[in-house]
């Protein structure tokens, strides 16, 4: 087995998508599914098994990930030990405050990697080199770069009644406490009845979203990324199919520092994919 591989194993560990793995590694999806196919011969066990929406981590994947990912931290931290100092760009993203923790680190894990970089975090709506946002708020002066599409779930608190039910309908959650996020796109879910909202909280960041309600104060519409990382909720289908495409939004009249250059042609190799090669990859996830 290799670095690389190891990484692979890492991202689809994290993932639970083999589509999604090659993704945030910038590399093709029989690239991952080769390199996990190695390392179960090399180990001599199944790491991942199959399903429709991508793949679940066996007991061998959960034992071996604490190693794996020992390794890979130490080898980040042998490479850097010997590196001399050097001239540091500046770069400044602004994450907006719905992103889930795991894609986060996908997206700024080839930033950090970089000696040359000093990296700078700050709000959506904060002045920045790039922004990494939903495409519905895009600004008329930037050019935007598709990063994953993500529907909308409900969250609920794990006794709560309605998670007996598989999806929910607007209709289900008249006179329901709801907890409300200081973002746009759940309106949709509620247009069709918009008396029907009972708000019981409303929420800064998905964090605190979440929190409430895994507390049981009431029932979110959050990124299902947000919530199928969290343990202290069920997540259930909603009868709209909701939808946001996130993606890396930059000034087309100022130029982009070179790290986020290579960011966006990257991403752009991977957009510029055939068609049939990203249904085939899909289909193997």
């Amino acid at each position: 087995m290799d670095i690389r591989e190891l990484r692979y194993f890492a991202a689809v560990y994290r993932e639970r998508n083999l589509t999604a793995a090659a993704r945030v590694c910038f590399v093709s999806q029989p690239s991952i599914s080769t390199a996990i196919t190695h390392l179960e011969a090399e180990l001599g066990t199944t790491l991942f098994i199959r399903h429709k929406k991508g793949v679940a981590p066996t007991a061998s994947a959960e034992q071996f990930h604490t190693l794996a990912r020992r390794i890979i931290d130490e080898t980040d931290a042998a490479r850097s030990l010997f590196r001399r100092p050097s001239t540091k760009t500046n770069v400044t993203l602004g994450l907006m405050r719905t992103l889930d923790v795991p894609r986060t680190i996908a997206l700024l894990k080839p930033l950090t990697a970089r000696a040359d970089i000093a990296l700078r975090l700050v709000g959506s709506d904060e002045r920045a080199d790039a922004r990494i946002i939903s495409k519905s708020m895009l600004r008329a002066d930037e050019h935007f770069v598709a990063l994953w599409s993500e529907r909308y779930v409900a969250a609920l608190p794990p006794s709560h009644p309605l998670a007996l039910k598989e999806k929910l309908r607007t209709a289900d959650l008249a006179g329901v406490p709801l907890i409300d996020r200081c973002h746009c796109e759940q309106s949709e879910f509620f247009r069709r009845n918009p008396q029907a909202r009972q708000t019981a909280a409303i929420a800064q960041s998905e964090d605190w979203a979440m929190a409430l309600v895994a507390a049981g104060v009431g029932i979110a519409i959050v990124p299902e990324g947000v919530a199928r990382g969290n343990p202290d909720v069920a997540v259930r289908e909603i009868e709209v199919k909701v939808k946001r495409e996130v993606g890396l939004a930059y000034r087309a009249s100022v130029p982009l520092p070179d790290a986020l250059k290579d960011l966006v042609s990257k991403l752009r190799k991977q957009r510029r994919k055939p068609a049939g090669q990203r249904s085939r990859a899909r289909g193997k996830s």
